[in-house]
């Protein structure tokens, strides 16, 4: 058998922008076609964001191709959706000159990633995130991918914008429920990388709540500083950038067991909360750090306790299922101090014995 060896190169490093402002929203379509203008646009949004307004104010009346996903929110995010944009980008007769615009909260963020990773091999993508979690978290760091019938994000991509516009003029649209579960993950955010941006959540939670404007890009330029940080360092999740996934393990599987029905972030809080009760079984936690997240998330609003339907049984079976599980069972991030998470021999996802993890499940059953 003769063998020989391909010398594959690695990708040339890259860079894209983070725009942060307020009240743009309607003057930047221009400023997309003078940084892309060779380029034919596609725009994805949901209905949310159709009757909001933001397409309209976006496009202003130019005749753009686009996507609109019906309906909105998590139960579209998945391959099907998926497979229709690609075709509807196809019917459009586009090609590998395409650069898709995606306008929207987290779902669309993430669905039109993994659609423009996927057609013709991949072409460009701007995000545009128009809710609170997708300006804190998801719209940058390339991470794409829809669920399976099984877990969350099963299916998905590393793929890069090629430009992120925050306008966080766009959160005023939101209903309460969705601004307040979006904000869990600034909370996240500060809880592993900034104890000062932590005590800021606790002196201006009742002026983010209000929605003032200044507070906004505050919020919006730590989110994407600490996010880009992580990702400069780590942009292929090989260690440090799964610090990010602090209180997301469980927090998927809480989401996933209520099929749907708790949001994003209202999940993750309950993650967050499960993660601390680790860190006290595996004495990492400092004495009323625990109390000080969950007061910081009970006044955000966002649940602290498991729903009434779900049972630890079924947890454990789902976390099983986490798409970054090692031979059937995840890692877990965990905090050593507040602002700084533990990562011992430089790991920043650590092995945790399923007892302690069975245990805290069970505490939070029986605790609601």
């Amino acid at each position: 058998m003769h063998e020989l060896e391909i010398k594959v190169p690695a990708s040339r490093p890259g860079s894209y922008k983070v725009a942060v402002g307020s009240g743009f929203l309607a003057n930047l379509w221009p400023q997309i076609k003078s940084a892309f203008g060779h380029r034919r646009p596609f725009v994805i949004a949901d209905a949310n964001v159709v009757a909001a307004g933001h397409l309209d104010t976006l496009l202003g009346g130019r005749p753009v191709p686009h996507f609109v996903i019906d309906p909105p929110g998590e139960v579209s995010k998945n391959i099907t959706t998926a497979v229709a944009i690609v075709e509807a980008m196809e019917k459009a007769y586009l090609g590998r000159d395409t650069v898709v615009v995606a306008l929207g909260g987290g779902t669309v963020g993430d669905v039109a990633g993994f659609a423009a990773a996927i057609f013709k091999r991949g072409v460009p993508i701007v995000q545009i995130p128009t809710t609170t979690l997708a300006q804190a978290d998801s719209a940058i760091g390339g991470k794409t991918g829809v669920d399976s019938s099984v877990s969350k994000n099963a299916f998905g991509a590393f793929w890069h914008p090629a430009a992120v516009y925050v306008d966080v003029a766009t959160v005023r649209t939101l209903d309460e429920r969705q601004y307040r579960s979006g904000l869990t993950e600034s909370v996240k955010h500060a809880l592993i990388a900034d104890a000062e941006y932590f005590e800021f959540l606790e002196r201006k939670m009742d002026v983010i709540l209000d929605r003032q404007g200044e507070v906004l890009q505050t919020l919006a330029q730590h989110n994407c500083a600490i996010k880009g940080r992580v990702v400069e360092a780590d942009p292929d999740e090989r260690n440090q950038r799964q610090m990010l996934n602090y209180g997301h393990t469980i927090g998927h599987a809480v989401e996933s067991a209520s099929n749907y029905r708790l949001l994003h972030g209202e999940a993750v809080a309950i993650g967050i909360v499960a993660a601390g009760r680790i860190e006290i079984e595996m004495g990492l936690s400092e004495p009323g750090r625990l109390e000080r997240v969950t007061t910081l998330l009970s006044r955000l609003g966002v649940p602290v306790t498991l729903p009434p339907d779900l049972d630890a049984e079924k947890l454990i079976d789902l976390i099983r299922h986490d798409k970054k599980a090692i031979d059937r069972w995840p890692r877990f991030v965990l905090l050593g101090q507040l602002g700084r998470v533990h990562c011992p021999d430089g790991q920043y996802a650590l092995e945790v014995d399923r007892r302690i993890v069975e245990k805290v499940t069970q505490s939070m059953v029986d605790d609601r």
